[in-house]
């Protein structure tokens, strides 16, 4: 039976939760206030070095949940994804609305990737 690895382990959760060959990442905010842009750029930034710490890099995500507190940031925060996410390597992914954990937060994103 594969053994379940947890990384970063808080009392509410963990932020990497590793199970056979994949990875699954809690959603990750970025610092409450700052711009979609910055919020984004520091939630795939958080991405990536979790996946490191994982084994794994963002060429391997599988999938991405994407939930923004307001739709009207949706092309804001592409542009930052767009240049981010590998070409030929883009996962399957899902953009929605939802009110997040303070009106601070304006991008989370969720990430599940394999590993090598």
């Amino acid at each position: 039976m594969p053994e379940i690895t947890r990384l970063e382990t808080g009392p509410r959760m963990s932020q990497a939760v590793i199970h056979a060959a994949t990875v699954y990442l809690a959603g990750q905010v970025g610092a409450p206030g700052a711009s979609v842009t910055d919020q984004t750029r520091a939630v795939l930034a958080e991405i990536d070095r979790l996946l490191a710490a994982a084994g794994s890099d963002k060429t391997r995500i599988l999938t991405a949940q994407i939930w923004l507190a307001d739709m009207a940031d949706f092309a804001e925060m592409n542009a930052v994804w767009d240049a981010w996410v590998p070409q030929g390597h883009t996962p399957a992914r899902a953009t929605g609305e939802a009110k997040l954990a303070t009106p601070d937060y304006r991008v989370e994103i969720i990430v599940t990737a394999a590993l090598p």
